[in-house]
């Protein structure tokens, strides 16, 4: 069964860094793109940052744009997510996700394993 393990999250105040990791297990991500995806309480899952298979190409919503950086390293099979100047709003249970193939995008429906998330918490 394909497994998506998300670690790195926590509790940091405001402008500070966190780096999301996100393994992957009996599956092989170097030919999908891999997503980044958050969910704070009471609203909807919001797509954060895409990479593309190879990492050549990114995507990101506006809210996160200069201050969030998506990466991979196939070799490792991982994907990360490093977040700097964290604000109160971004407080959320964070999902990495792999997408139906190379496909870049911030829609959940493009993505067909999931990880179990993991919580950052910034305080102001």
């Amino acid at each position: 069964q394909v497994q998506l393990v998300e670690s790195g999250g926590g509790s940091v105040q405001a402008g500070g860094s966190l780096r999301l990791s996100c393994a992957a297990s009996r599956f092989t991500i170097n030919s999908n793109s891999m997503g980044w995806f958050r969910q704070a309480p009471g609203k909807e899952r919001e797509g954060v940052a895409a990479i593309s298979p190879g990492g050549g190409s990114t995507a990101y919503t506006d809210a996160v744009k200069g201050r969030f950086t998506i990466s991979r390293d196939n070799a490792k099979n991982t994907a990360y997510l490093q977040m700097n100047s964290l604000k109160p709003e971004d407080t959320a249970v964070y999902y990495c996700a792999a997408a139906r193939g190379d496909i870049l995008s911030l829609r959940g429906s493009n993505y067909n394993y999931w990880g179990q998330g993991t919580q950052v918490t910034v305080s102001s």
